[in-house]
C-alpha cells in the first residue's frame, strides 16, 4: 500500500481532497496544522502539498524527519518556506505549479488598481457614514502609468492586462525578458516612472526588504503601490507611514508579513487602502486548476514517473531579482 500523503495547513481544502480523491489510485490522506503534528506525520508520509501561507515550514529539521517522502509539492509558485537543499539531499523532489493562478492574481491587481484610481474605498466609507463625497478627485486609470516589479508568469499577467486597459507598461526582473512585447528599465527608473507598482516577485534573500521607505520616496507623488507578492518584499511601516503622510495615494495589498494581520497592525488604520486575506489567487477557477496540477503530480510519482514543475534551482538566488 502507497505510503500516506501529508496535507499541511491552509492546503488542506475540501477542493484539494476531492482532486485527490479522484486520482486511480487514492491515497490515504494525513492532516496537519501545527508544526508537531506535522513532524509525527511525516514519519509516514510519503509525499507533502506544503502549507502555502508558508506557516508550517518545511526545513532542515522537517526533512530529517521524512525519511519516505518523494515529493514536496507546493501549491503556488514560491518557495520561500522550503529548505529545497534539504530535501533534495534527503530524495524528495521538490516542485511548484508557476502560472497556475497567475490570471487570477492579474485580475485582482488591475480590479484593485482601478478602485484606488476612483477613490472606491474611501468613497464607499462616506456614502455608509452619510456624506455625499461626490465631488472627489478621481483618476482613469488608463492615464497611469503602470510599472511592474516581476517578469515572471504573474508579472507577465499583469502586464497583459493593464496594457488591455490601455495603461502605459514596463516592468524589472533580473534582467530582460525576450518574449516580453513590454519595456525593461532598471529598478530606480521604474519606480521614478510608475504612477502605479504593481509587486509581484516571491519572496527570496534578495527581494526581502526590496521597497522601503528610499524606494517609496522615488515614485511620484500620490502613485498608489499594489502588492500579490509577498508581505516582506515591503517595509510594511514604511507604507503605513507614507500612506499617512500623504506620499502614497493608496495602496492595495492583499499579502502580509504576518497572516493573519494582526489587528493592531499599521496599515488597518492607513488611509486609502484597499486589504484582503491572500485571495488574489484564488478564484475557484484557479483553485481548481492549482489542485489539479496537484493531483497530477502526485499520480505521476505513484506510477513511478518523473514529476512536472521541479523548482528550477537548489535554494532562490542570493542575488539579484527573482523573476
Amino acid at each position: 500500500m502507497a505510503p500516506p500523503v501529508l496535507v499541511l495547513g491552509r492546503a488542506a481544502v475540501p477542493d484539494l481532497t476531492a482532486a485527490l480523491t479522484d486520482l486511480p489510485h487514492p491515497p490515504d490522506v494525513l492532516l496537519a496544522e501545527d508544526r508537531a503534528a506535522m513532524l509525527r506525520h511525516l514519519a509516514v508520509a510519503g509525499a507533502v502539498i506544503a502549507d502555502w501561507s508558508g506557516r508550517l515550514v518545511l526545513d532542515a529539521a522537517a526533512a530529517r524527519a521524512g525519511g519516505q517522502v518523494r515529493l514536496i509539492q507546493y501549491p503556488g509558485a514560491g518557495l520561500h518556506s522550503i529548505d529545497v537543499d534539504a530535501w533534495r539531499r534527503a530524495g524528495a523532489e521538490v516542485c511548484h505549479l508557476p502560472g497556475a493562478n497567475a490570471a487570477s492574481v492579474a485580475e485582482w491587481s488591475v480590479l484593485a488598481a482601478g478602485a484606488l484610481c476612483r477613490r472606491l474605498p474611501g468613497l464607499d466609507q462616506d456614502l455608509r457614514a452619510g456624506r455625499w463625497t461626490s465631488g472627489a478627485d478621481v483618476r482613469d486609470l488608463s492615464e497611469r502609468r503602470v510599472g511592474v516589479l516581476g517578469g515572471g508568469a504573474v508579472g507577465s499577467a499583469c502586464l497583459r492586462l493593464f496594457a488591455a486597459f490601455g495603461c502605459p507598461v514596463s516592468y524589472h526582473s533580473r534582467r530582460p525578458r525576450p518574449e516580453l512585447p513590454y519595456e525593461w528599465r532598471p529598478l530606480d527608473d521604474l519606480l521614478a516612472g510608475s504612477d502605479v507598482l504593481v509587486v509581484a516577485v516571491p519572496l527570496t534573500p534578495a527581494t526581502r526588504g526590496l521597497l522601503g521607505a528610499g524606494e517609496i520616496a522615488r515614485l511620484p507623488a500620490d502613485a498608489l503601490l499594489v502588492n500579490v507578492g509577498r508581505g516582506p518584499v515591503t517595509d510594511e511601516d514604511a507604507v503605513a507611514d507614507a500612506l499617512r503622510t500623504g506620499r502614497l495615494g493608496g495602496a492595495a495589498l492583499d499579502v502580509f508579513g504576518a497572516e493573519p494581520l494582526p489587528a493592531d497592525h499599521p496599515l488597518r488604520a492607513a488611509p486609502h487602502t484597499l486589504l484582503s486575506p491572500h485571495v488574489a489567487g484564488g478564484s475557484g477557477t484557479a483553485r481548481r486548476q492549482i489542485f489539479a496540477g496537484v493531483a497530477d503530480n502526485l499520480a505521476r510519482v505513484a506510477d513511478g514517473r518523473e514529476p512536472r514543475w521541479r523548482w528550477p534551482t537548489p535554494n532562490p538566488p542570493k542575488a539579484g531579482h527573482d523573476d
